[in-house]
């Protein structure tokens, strides 16, 4: 990724960085030059970042054409706003307490420069001061009551860091232009900067800890970096090339939001916001089907003009199901007809259409992986012990409410159900992404059930048949998609 610093006046600027292009930010704001580059970091080292300043504009417009900088223009408001200060500084008081401990004055003065302090007794404080407030250089000013407390945050001009601090500030802006990541200090050189989101609170995660694990592993061995993240990062996405999501998602919680703030960030994203949109709703997966003549089983989308219908289309028992189930969350068995009206008063409650759905009994439903269009992985998920549905969450033991799985390879699966989840996956979303399609065989008929943009990828089930062959796909489509956003050509297959 090309990096630019932008200064008042490159002829004034006195850090020494090499390697990195060093520009007005008059030419930034008026140049087509940079009004069309992509791939871009832009380091904005403004005098000062007043509200509609020249070096506000910088932060403002290179978010505006795409480009990824530092400070963003929303820390340049925070850093103007004394209440946005004292509720950012909030994380930071154990820091600044125990640093500030033996400082007997009433006021403290610190300069942060580039993540750094002069002083490394300060260094730890400066680092967690530059993650909250990301700009380069920047001072602080502490003032003492019954506590220490953060008063108010500047930039400092890079034409006044005081002399016998430029030899210092010099060496940590060498080593800081260096970096492909800027929250904390690094040593690797890698491509690629990779996110994968999980969640310890998730009681339905799609990939174990181990397949997270692997996932890493698979990742470093591509040449990327590789963090692990959890729901309260949203704001740290903008350090990477990627986004994994290993989080069961949904449209009305962060997983959605995270996707779509990353996509906008210029992020490669798996799952990408439009697929969480779309598998997410069985009303439009339904019309989708129906419309690309997708084989599924008799679907029927309910509402109150007719929810009279349903006993006489399906009979009993027939399945109903929220438009955003998961995990067999949300879908339910009518078996009666004052059953099947209990539970539609109940479902609609929380939406205003339902999915009713033939009853299809089987002993366990397949489950064809789709990588970019084209099968991974083929599974057997047994129906959970002496239930309708792979999952039993109303199983008091944890091996109650999950059946057994077997895994094979694509070509050993029949052919009808690999060739009838690709067609599901295209005619959803394309060919890009990872989706796992779950599908009934009867007669020898495969029946769609439904796209999971999410699908399980667990140590010891779906991998069982490639191995790290299933890693190393999954993670080489991510750096696919990332080289085919910035240009480059790739030969892996």
């Amino acid at each position: 990724m090309k990096k630019i610093i932008v200064v008042r006046e490159p002829k004034e600027f006195n850090l020494g960085v090499t390697g990195v292009e060093v520009v007005s930010s008059k030419d930034y704001l008026t140049s087509p030059r940079f009004a069309n580059l992509g791939n871009v970091r832009i380091f904005n080292l403004a005098r000062s970042y007043t509200y509609q300043s020249r070096g506000y504009y910088v932060s403002l417009l290179a978010e505006a054409r795409g480009q990824k900088v530092i400070p963003s223009a929303k820390t340049i408001l925070d850093l103007k706003s004394r209440s946005m200060v004292r509720i950012l500084s909030r994380e930071l008081e154990d820091v600044i307490q125990h640093t500030l401990a033996d400082k007997n004055k009433h006021e403290f003065i610190f300069s942060v420069y580039f993540g750094r302090n002069v002083n490394r007794t300060y260094d730890k404080l400066a680092h967690e001061l530059y993650k909250v407030f990301q700009a380069p250089l920047i001072r602080a000013r502490f003032v003492k009551g019954e506590k220490w407390e953060l008063r108010s945050i500047k930039a400092i001009p890079y034409n006044d860091i005081p002399e016998e601090h430029l030899p210092f500030v010099r060496k940590y802006a060498s080593d800081y232009f260096s970096k492909k990541r800027y929250d904390k200090a690094r040593e690797d050189r890698s491509a690629y900067d990779l996110a994968i989101l999980v969640n310890p609170e998730d009681k339905a995660v799609p990939s174990n800890k181990r397949a997270i694990v692997k996932f890493r592993q698979a990742a470093e061995e591509m040449g990327f970096a590789v963090d692990i993240i959890g729901p309260d990062d949203i704001d740290r996405l903008g350090e990477y090339d990627a986004l994994f999501i290993r989080e069961n998602t949904h449209v009305n919680d962060h997983t959605y939001r995270m996707a779509r703030k990353a996509q906008k960030e210029g992020l490669a994203v798996m799952d990408a916001p439009d697929a969480i949109l779309k598998c997410n709703n069985k009303v439009y997966l339904a019309e989708v089907m129906l419309a690309n003549d997708v084989p599924t089983p008799r679907t029927m989308i309910v509402h109150s003009e007719n929810r009279d219908e349903v006993a006489k289309t399906f009979g009993f028992p027939v399945v109903l199901k929220l438009p955003d189930s998961t995990f067999s969350r949300g879908v339910v068995k009518a078996k009666t007809p004052e059953d099947l009206v209990l539970k539609l008063d109940e479902l609609m409650k929380d939406s205003d259409l339902v999915i009713a759905q033939e009853f299809m009994p089987s002993d366990f439903d397949w489950r064809i992986g789709v990588l970019d269009g084209k099968p991974l992985y083929a599974c057997k998920y047994f129906m959970a012990a002496g239930h309708w549905q792979i999952y039993n969450w109303e199983s008091g033991t944890k091996k109650g409410q999950e059946g057994e799985a077997t895994t094979m390879l694509v070509a050993d699966a029949p052919k009808e159900i690999i060739s009838a989840a690709v067609k599901a996956v295209i005619a959803i979303v394309g060919n890009q992404g990872l989706f796992g399609v779950d599908v009934k065989e009867v007669g020898g008929k495969p029946y769609v059930i439904e796209v999971n943009e999410c699908p399980n990828i667990d140590h010891g089930v779906e991998d069982l048949a490639l191995g790290d062959e299933l890693y190393n796909k999954i993670i080489g489509s991510l750096k696919k998609c990332i080289e085919r956003k910035i240009g480059v050509v790739t030969t892996m297959e």
